[in-house]
């Protein structure tokens, strides 16, 4: 199975300089915890979690009307191709401790995201040995 095959799409994403709060109130309207952030251009930058908002600035107290994306979101972007196989995605999930990662075209733009939860639709073994994997969560600040 290929990445295109178990991505979600369309993207809900945000530009660097959007606001926390607008990042916060898309993943809402999406039922989304995870944001792709992007640049002018289109090219993922970064992405912003649900984590990240509560982490970097409702913890610190900043502003989430005046606070942009760009300044609170984890700067590492773990991405696949479409064409590429399921397995690697897989792989990069479990190796980085992530429960979401981005799809990028050619252009580094998002095309789609695979949550544990996609994964764990095709196979639930897969998914249970990944959830203990990235479960171990990393603190980052």
């Amino acid at each position: 199975m290929r990445c295109e095959d178990l991505m979600r799409r369309p993207v809900v994403s945000c530009r660097e300089n959007d606001t926390v709060q607008v990042a916060a109130r898309r993943m809402r309207d999406a039922g989304v915890g995870f944001l792709p952030v992007c640049a002018e251009t289109g090219r993922v930058t970064g992405v912003i979690t649900d984590r990240d908002i509560a982490v970097r600035a409702v913890a610190d107290n900043l502003p989430p009307g005046t606070t942009r994306a760009g300044d609170v979101m984890t700067r590492q972007v773990i991405s696949v191709r479409p064409e590429e196989q399921a397995r690697h995605a897989e792989n990069l999930m479990k190796q980085n401790r992530k429960s979401r990662i981005v799809v990028l075209d050619r252009e580094d733009r998002p095309v789609g995201v695979i949550s544990l939860s996609d994964i764990a639709q095709t196979d639930q073994k897969a998914a249970a040995q990944m959830l203990k994997e990235v479960a171990t969560r990393e603190v980052r600040l």
